[in-house]
């Protein structure tokens, strides 16, 4: 499902919602999200899952293409736990 499905969805389940509105519903869900991963917080919707970030530590990586070790810094990832009522609706 791409952002525009999610969109689409939005207005067949909400027809008074015009598809400018819903975009802006979608968007302001996904900033809002991306802004507190940003300020480092963790984001539980329930029955879905949890956002959160994930400390990777410094290694000593290759350039595939040369074959040079290369210094890869530490860095933040976002990563996403899947929530138990999904994970059993799905499987």
């Amino acid at each position: 499902m791409t952002k525009r499905d999610l969109i689409r969805e939005v207005v067949s389940h909400y027809p008074h919602f015009s598809q400018q509105q819903a975009e802006a519903v979608v968007q302001a869900m996904l900033d809002s999200l991306t802004a507190a991963l940003a300020r480092g917080e963790r984001v539980e919707l329930r029955g879905f899952g949890t956002f959160g970030l994930k400390q990777r530590q410094a290694r000593a990586g290759r350039n595939p293409r040369t074959g040079a070790i290369i210094a890869v810094p530490a860095k933040q990832v976002p990563v996403f736990r899947v929530a138990k009522a999904l994970r059993t609706r799905v499987a």
